[in-house]
C-alpha cells in the first residue's frame, strides 16, 4: 500500500516528541544524545523516532567520524504548510462573511432600537 508524502509528514508530526525533536533542530544541527537529553527515554527510543522523521523527509542524518549530526529538512514541512494554508484561507473567508452577517444583525437591531 502507497502512501502519499503529506500523510507521511502528518503522520511523523502527530507525536509530541517528535515535534520537539523538530523543534531543537529547528536551531541547528544535534546528536541523538543531544536530542534525547530532555526526553526520559531510551537512545534507542529516540532513534525510532527519529527513523520516523527521516522516512518523512523531516530531518537528514549526516556522518562526521562518529559524530552523526540530525539536521532540520524544511521541503517537507513547507509542503504540509501550503496544504494548510489553503484551508486557513478558507476559514479566514468563511469568517470574514459571517462577521459580516453579524454586523448587519447588529445594525438592523441598532436601527429597530431608535426607531421603538
Amino acid at each position: 500500500m502507497s502512501t502519499d508524502q503529506l500523510s507521511v509528514t502528518f503522520a511523523a508530526l502527530a507525536d509530541p516528541t517528535r515535534r520537539a525533536i523538530l523543534a531543537h533542530l529547528a536551531k541547528g544541527e544535534a546528536s541523538v544524545t543531544e536530542l534525547a537529553q530532555p526526553f526520559e527515554m531510551s537512545l534507542p527510543a529516540i532513534s525510532k523516532h527519529l527513523k520516523v522523521l527521516e522516512r518523512a523527509g523531516l530531518i537528514a542524518r549526516g556522518r562526521e567520524a562518529q559524530w552523526r549530526p540530525c539536521r532540520l529538512e524544511a521541503q517537507a514541512l513547507k509542503d504540509a504548510a501550503d496544504w494548510i494554508e489553503q484551508y486557513r484561507q478558507f476559514w479566514e473567508q468563511n469568517l470574514d462573511r459571517l462577521d459580516e452577517y453579524l454586523q448587519q444583525l447588529q445594525a438592523e437591531d441598532n436601527k429597530r432600537d431608535r426607531e421603538s
